[in-house]
């Protein structure tokens, strides 16, 4: 993607439009102006005696959002805006669809986030944006925009990987410290990780899916099942009522020595019950209850083996969509003992929000310094060991 005077010019127009007027000589409100390599040396120098404020974009799949964090921590506003309800029937995310949805609300979303949060442009000292992986029609919508804001308002410029911002939910609004090492599941649509977090932006990767994610997994059972889109609500729903030992799936990888994930024989065990059970409309609770089981079996599998190899782990961090699962939770909670089970303090901190990316952009910043600000690239496709330092 190449960044033209005229693509900024044409941003730079839509924000004003927007009610965010573009700044042409940006003063620091902490003290004196700055610009390019002495903007980020004044940025990062707020951390020894004032709070930080970061404007934080996201746009990597369906949801579109912005929003204030001041420290990394207290989230003055969180803006999201959602299409999910476009692709209830479709199974599935249409990236076009998104994109333009996306193209359509992101700068309404941003000036939303900055009225909630009663701060103008001035004020804030950083712009941060995912900068992937995800759909990449939809994660050039919001780095374009992220750059062109950064240009014309004068603001230093984070890119953080998506994943580091799942693994960074954890600390919105958070209000006791927490103990490293912490063992961190990230689970969602779109990946499924296991992290050994020695800090905020410090850590090693365990274990990952070898094919579908958890959250993926949902979704694709749901469309085999006859439920809406996002199948994780859709199947947590349908389970309340079933009982989780009606029907067997086998544990994926259960004797093997890794760490990883492996969720495409679930589904496909799933397939062959629905083709082998000619009624199984009328077992939907317990079938949905037994595949919810499954999953989150598998999951919480990983993470024991885990513990029993790195006893020092203090805290076990749940993130990512697929946190929002009750049942998943409630494993956990027994699994993990003694370590402390932690997970976002909302639910909208699990699914993709801009909050996240505020988070971990602030402590990329603190830990890192001037790797924070680093060039980078907007790509759907983004290896792992990008997403600590």
């Amino acid at each position: 993607m190449v960044y033209t005077k005229d693509s900024i010019d044409a941003v730079s127009r839509l924000t004003h439009i927007n009610g965010i007027p573009p700044t042409q000589s940006y003063t620091h409100p902490r003290g004196e102006g700055a610009s390019g390599h002495d903007l980020e040396r004044s940025f990062y120098s707020l951390f020894q005696h004032y709070f930080v404020l970061i404007l934080s974009i996201e746009t990597s799949c369906d949801e579109t959002s912005a929003s204030v964090v001041k420290d990394g921590i207290e989230v003055i506003s969180n803006v999201i805006s959602s299409s999910k309800e476009t692709f209830t029937n479709s199974g599935g995310v249409i990236p076009e669809k998104a994109a333009r949805e996306q193209v359509r609300c992101t700068l309404p979303v941003i000036h939303q986030a900055l009225d909630k949060a009663d701060v103008s442009n001035e004020q804030i000292d950083a712009i941060a944006v995912t900068k992937g992986p995800g759909l990449l029609v939809s994660l050039l919508v919001g780095s374009t925009v992220a750059r062109t804001l950064s240009s014309i308002w004068d603001k230093p410029l984070i890119g953080v990987h998506h994943t580091l911002g799942h693994l960074s939910s954890t600390w919105l609004d958070a209000i006791d410290e927490y103990k490293f090492p912490i063992l961190s599941l990230s689970a969602s649509g779109g990946h499924t990780d296991l992290w050994l977090r020695e800090s905020h932006t410090k850590g090693k990767l365990l274990g990952r899916t070898r094919d579908d994610a958890a959250g993926e997994a949902f979704d694709k059972g749901a469309q085999l099942l006859g439920l809406s889109y996002p199948g994780g609500p859709s199947i947590s729903k349908s389970a309340i009522d079933g009982n989780f030992d009606a029907f067997k799936f086998p544990l994926p990888l259960h004797d093997d020595e890794s760490m990883d994930f492996s969720f495409s024989g679930l589904k496909t065990s799933l397939k062959y019950l629905l083709r082998d059970t000619p009624d199984f409309e009328n077992q939907i609770s317990d079938i949905t209850a037994s595949y919810q089981h499954a999953i989150c079996k598998h999951l919480i599998d990983r993470i024991k083996k885990a513990l029993e190899v790195y006893t020092q782990v203090k805290e076990v961090h749940l993130v990512g969509g697929v946190s929002a699962n009750i049942h998943l939770r409630t494993l956990a909670e027994e699994a993990i003992k003694p370590a402390v089970l932690r997970v976002p303090m909302k639910i909208s901190y699990c699914t993709d929000n801009a909050a996240m990316i505020g988070a971990a952009a602030y402590y990329l910043v603190k830990e890192a310094d001037e790797k924070a600000y680093e060039e980078f690239e907007t790509v759907a496709s983004m290896p792992l060991d990008e997403v600590v330092l």
